[in-house]
């Protein structure tokens, strides 16, 4: 599969969740439901990597890297990205986690000395001056209180939890380890810890039998993790975090796009704007010389 696909697939696939995740928000704890949500992905992949004789069983130290994928980018970034929209709004959640892309570079910098181009710092630069020009409007409502500050600070960390994340797993696809199979593992892991931490909170394991939350549910679990992560974490393996990140740039225009063509969203001039300008970041960071 091409790296243009891959970037679509991930793009198109993870700006629609961020509608789906609000139908998750409500009845069952954010904790409870990041738990179906990873054990329903992990069952599919493990189901699929034994339909297609997939190896599975892997030495203990490889595990140690399947479960550390877990921590962060099934577990951690979730819980700290759901708990961040129950006090923040989904603008401001955009806006802080696409700092990921920053993250990315950094990190990438120091674990894999990895360069950053000219074009790709100019790019993540346009494209997050691009995110706040598009939720401009909806920011300068906020009233930066204490609860809005506390949610800010957990999008970040979700962005941070991410960010490392994606190191481990350009790490493991270094050691040749398959992105299917170490996926289905991490989310089986990222599960587990998961309903550790929902348990230790006291949370009950409820769940809500609505159409909307089943749908939404399976819809996160098998578009939004199985087939998103699977797509977005090949193409990390083969770009690098370093741009591969600023599909977390995307997300939210395709989201607003959604919004403007199903909820009625106005179109005004710094969604254009903002759109524009992270349209040209993109083709900088992703763009061959």
């Amino acid at each position: 599969m091409s790296n243009t696909v891959l970037y679509l697939t991930t793009v198109l696939i993870w700006g629609s969740t961020w509608l789906a995740i609000e139908f998750q928000l409500g009845v069952v704890e954010p904790e409870v439901s990041i738990v179906y949500r990873y054990a329903i992905a992990s069952v599919f992949l493990f189901i699929y990597s034994k339909i297609n004789k997939l190896k599975l069983l892997f030495h203990l130290k490889y595990h140690i890297w399947f479960a550390l994928l877990g921590t962060f980018l099934f577990c951690l970034n979730y819980i700290f990205a759901y708990r961040a929209q129950v006090h923040i709004t989904s603008a401001l959640a955009a806006i802080a986690f696409s700092t990921m892309l920053w993250i990315n570079i950094i990190l990438s910098r120091l674990i894999f000395n990895t360069r950053a181009g000219r074009r790709v710092l100019i790019g993540a630069g346009l494209g997050i001056v691009g995110i706040v020009t598009l939720f401009a409007p909806q920011v300068s409502e906020v009233s930066f209180s204490d609860e809005v500050f506390f949610g800010s600070i957990l999008a970040l960390l979700g962005a941070l939890a991410a960010s490392i994340g994606n190191m481990l797993s350009q790490g493991a696809q270094k050691r040749a380890l398959p992105v299917i199979q170490a996926n289905a593992w991490g989310m089986l892991y990222g599960a587990m810890l998961t309903a550790v931490i929902a348990l230790l909170r006291g949370q009950p394991f409820t769940f809500d039998a609505t159409f909307t939350y089943i749908a939404s549910l399976a819809y996160l679990a098998i578009f939004g993790s199985v087939v998103a992560f699977g797509a977005y974490l090949t193409l990390l393996g083969r770009i690098g975090a370093h741009r591969a990140g600023y599909a977390t740039v995307m997300f939210p225009v395709v989201a607003l796009i959604l919004s403007i063509l199903f909820e009625g969203l106005g179109l005004d001039m710094s969604i254009v704007l903002g759109t524009v300008l992270v349209l040209l970041g993109n083709l900088l960071v992703l763009k061959e010389r």
